[in-house]
This record gives C-alpha cells, sequence and structure tokens, in this order.
C-alpha cells in the first residue's frame, strides 16, 4: 500500500531502526568468550599484517601510504606497519587498510555478500595505536591484544552477519560497504561511545550509501579493488570521530519510505539474519593461505596444481579444459577476453588455473604484465570451459559446510584426459585447520623476515608461540615491533 503523503512529511522522531539498536547492544553488552574465536583471531591478526608486509613490495599499493597531504604526518599518531609513518587515526585506517588487502591474500567470508572481514583491522588498529599513545603519554594504559582480538571478533560477526542472507552486491553495491559499517560500530566503541553515539554513527555509515562495484568486475576491472576496504576504514573513523562529539544521528537511515537506505539502494527489502551475534564468523572465517588469488577460485587453483605434473609437457596437446565452480564464481570470476592490469587477471578464474597448469605456482607476481605476456596463459584460456556445478552452490550456501567447491579436467587432442580434480574447500577452511595453520605461520615468517630485522621476526615468532603473553602485550608495543621507528 502506497505510503501517505501525511506519512511522508511527518516530522515525528521515529525510534531507531532496529538492526542499529542491535549492533550497539552487541557492542556494548556481549562479551566474548569463545576460545576458538580468540585463537582464530590471533591467526588472523598475523596473518593480516604478513598480507600488509607482503603488499609493500608493490610500488603501486606504497603510493598510497603516508599522509593525504605531504608532510602532514602527526607525531605520536597511530603507526603505519612497515614505514616510518605517524599519523592521524583517520588517515592511518586508510593506510593499514591499504596494506592489509592489496594482494587480495587476507581472510575471506562468502555468502549471500562476500568480503573480507580482516579489513577492519585497518580501522581497529589504528585507533588502538592511536588511543593507546595518548593514554601513554597522559600516564595511563593502553589496550592490550586481547582487547584488540575482542574488536576484531565483533567486527568480523557485524560484518560477516549481515553478509550471510543479505546481498549488496546483487543491488551493484561493493560489500565494502559492512567494512565501513563494522569498523564505524567498533571506532566509536573504541573512542567512548555508548549505545546513543554507536547508532548515531552507524546511521551516517548507512547514509554514505555504498560504493559501486563497478571496479571489480569486467570491462572496469582495476586497483580501486585493492583501496576500497581502506578507504572504508578511513570513513569509518570519520563517522566515529564525530558521532563522539555529538554529531546528530538519523533513527530511520534505513527504513525511512523514499529517502532510507532500504527503499533508495535495497529495492525496498528489509535485511535479513541467520542469526543473532556472536562470535561465529571469526570461527569460521577463510585463511587464504597458499594463494593470493579470489577466494572462489582458491580450490580451482589447488585442483590445478595437483594436475600441473600431467599437464605441463603436454599444453599444446590440449583440446579442452573444463572448470565447474559454485554460481558465485560464475558471476565474479569467469572472464574472456583480454586482461589488462593485475586486478583484471586476480579476478579470472581461467587466468588463475592456466598458471598453475603451466608453472606449478601461483604467486603475487604472476598477476604482473611479465608473466601475463606469456603466450601459453591466453591459449589455455581460450580452451577453458566454466559451469556451475549445483552441488557446489548447495553446499556454499549451506550453513553447516560454507564450502568453496571447484574441479578441473584436461582433454587432450587424442581421446586422453586427466582424472577429475574436486576439491570441497581449500587449505584456509575451518575444516582444515590443523593443516593450515602450520603454512599460515610459515607465511607469515617469510613475509616479516622481508621487512624487519631479525630480532623482531624472531621476538615476534616468541609470541605468536605464547599466546597468553602476546594477548597481554600492550598494542601500543605489538605495533611498535612493525614500526621502522621503534619507540
Amino acid at each position: 500500500m502506497p505510503m501517505s503523503q501525511h506519512a511522508l512529511r511527518s516530522a515525528v522522531r521515529p525510534d531507531p531502526d532496529p538492526s542499529m539498536v542491535d549492533i550497539a547492544d552487541y557492542l556494548v553488552d556481549y562479551t566474548i568468550e569463545s576460545g576458538e574465536a580468540f585463537e582464530t583471531a590471533r591467526y588472523m591478526l598475523l596473518d593480516s599484517l604478513a598480507c600488509a608486509a607482503l603488499a609493500m613490495d608493490h610500488e603501486e599499493c606504497v603510493r598510497h601510504l603516508g599522509p593525504l597531504v605531504p608532510g602532514a604526518e602527526m607525531k605520536g599518531g597511530a603507526r603505519v606497519p612497515y614505514t616510518g609513518h605517524e599519523l592521524d587515526p583517520v588517515q592511518a585506517a586508510y593506510n593499514i587498510g591499504v596494506q592489509i588487502r592489496w594482494l587480495d591474500f587476507n581472510d575471506t567470508w562468502l555468502a549471500a555478500e562476500w568480503g573480507h572481514p580482516s579489513d577492519n583491522l585497518g580501522a581497529i588498529l589504528a585507533v588502538a595505536d592511536y588511543l593507546g599513545r595518548k593514554a601513554e603519554a597522559r600516564g595511563g594504559t593502553p589496550l592490550t591484544v586481547r582487547d584488540v582480538l575482542a574488536l576484531a571478533i565483533k567486527a568480523h560477526e557485524i560484518q560477516g552477519c549481515y553478509a550471510l542472507e543479505n546481498s549488496f552486491n546483487r543491488v551493484g553495491l561493493d560489500h565494502v560497504i559492512l567494512v565501513r559499517l563494522a569498523s564505524t560500530a567498533v571506532a566509536t566503541w573504541m573512542l567512548g561511545g555508548g549505545r546513543d553515539e554507536i547508532v548515531n554513527a552507524v546511521s551516517h555509515s548507512w547514509i554514505d550509501n555504498g560504493a559501486l562495484r563497478t571496479y571489480r568486475h569486467a570491462p572496469n576491472t582495476g586497483p580501486r579493488k585493492s583501496w576500497a576496504a581502506g578507504d572504508a576504514c578511513r570513513r569509518a573513523v570519520t563517522h566515529a570521530l564525530n558521532a563522539v562529539k555529538g554529531v546528530a544521528g538519523y533513527p530511520s537511515a534505513l527504513s525511512a519510505p523514499v529517502w532510507g537506505f532500504r527503499d533508495v539502494a535495497f529495492q525496498g527489502r528489509p535485511f535479513g539474519f541467520e542469526r543473532p551475534f556472536g562470535s561465529y564468523v571469526m570461527e569460521n572465517v577463510l585463511f587464504k593461505i597458499s594463494f593470493p588469488a579470489e577466494f572462489h577460485a582458491q580450490t580451482a587453483v589447488e585442483c590445478a596444481m595437483q594436475l600441473h605434473g600431467q599437464v605441463r609437457d603436454r599444453l599444446d596437446q590440449v583440446e579442452r579444459i573444463e572448470i565447474q565452480t559454485q554460481e558465485a564464481g560464475m558471476r565474479i570470476i569467469d572472464k574472456t577476453g583480454p586482461l589488462s592490469n593485475y586486478a583484471d587477471r586476480d579476478h579470472c578464474i581461467q587466468y588463475m588455473v592456466a598458471v598453475p597448469l603451466i608453472f606449478g605456482r601461483l604467486t603475487a607476481d604472476d598477476y604482473s604484465d611479465e608473466v601475463a605476456a606469456d603466450p601459453r596463459i591466453d591459449a589455455l584460456r581460450g580452451k577453458m570451459v566454466v559451469s556451475e556445478n549445483a552441488q557446489f552452490t548447495r553446499d556454499y550456501f549451506d550453513p553447516d559446510r560454507r564450502y568453496i567447491g571447484n574441479a578441473v579436467q584436461v582433454f587432450f587432442r587424442d581421446g586422453s584426459a586427466t582424472g577429475r580434480v574436486s576439491i570441497d574447500y581449500p587449505i584456509g577452511h575451518r575444516k582444515r585447520r590443523a593443516e593450515g595453520i602450520p603454512v599460515l605461520m610459515e607465511k607469515f615468517e617469510s613475509a616479516v623476515r622481508g621487512r624487519l630485522p631479525g630480532t623482531r621476526v624472531d621476538r615476534l615468532l616468541s609470541l605468536a608461540a605464547a599466546p597468553e603473553q602476546l594477548e597481554a602485550m600492550p598494542v601500543t608495543d605489538f605495533i611498535a615491533l612493525f614500526h621502522h621507528r621503534q619507540a
């Protein structure tokens, strides 16, 4: 029934939208008690900082780092890992978010919406270091690493629970809308905001609407996808700082007829929720351990790695390559035609299968123009047929499975073929934690050894092996280990 003109004109201030209140209540009232969530969060923190270290090898990433205006450093501000920068928390959130996200190698969450919940560390680490250094200068006590882990668990939960049943990509919006939402809420709490301030800040996050996914899809795929999460973190800290100053919020930012987020951007639909907020997302988050590749293709890359030995000496005899994937993979990374840049290639399932079939590897450098110039890659891409496997799609959405299945089979001109290799879930899945964590720690050690003095790396590895000691550590001391101007 159409909304009456009287209702549209009414200036009566409504109660805040319930979903915004639920976020505030969760942050203020809920205590994380899951040992598994804290353990996973520790590895998530180390893995994210490994991703940041690896990103520093890429000049295009480094160009984004530092103050927005040259020279606008902030002595005693938030520190940016692997650099000498000290910045205000807004710009530091952007810097750290860019570092963590640049290579598409940090953790992942897949459901109706996709995303990378550790993106929120951009805001969390920046605000934690800023507040901690400010407190220390005044004789106070900073947050501990455990405090930061608890905040990360909550940020993961907010982003991930919204993603379970609400598809922002289907209305053309990028998943970083949920990074901004979760980081806004958590940063506001960190800065001293209570329920009202959190609700107000969250309302501003929704009023921002969302970035278009244009930069993630052909024919416009480009490097903005690597700094979009940092941008969301930067905006989130701005909203948080404003909220604790007393800036007014907008209680029906979601539900207001005509002008609210749902009517403007979500086809009028209310949000759906599979479960209440707890610690489910952190416990089930997916790690990208072996390959810097869009997550819907991780098991496809594993399949190709297994087939490399059977194919590498018969590349000129390949007739066709059949790839089966999930519906989401079909929509996001099934891509034909020329691939113009790094971002195009790491979101193309055909490219991500061709490289390991040929070389027996897939690294960040394999998305470079130099590697992409090898004519064998496009020759194999041209022989690939990608289709949806309905069972993979069902398992993808099953809350007790959360699989990301792919299958690959190679056929040759003489009528022979490899076996069909099918993998339901990658090494970073919860069901493969025992296998995956040692590989994750190898990724961490290798990454930080390339960026930090050996004594600091040894200290970090010692802390990683002593969880209670790591968690009790002031976050300022922890971040100092990654900064080039150690305090």
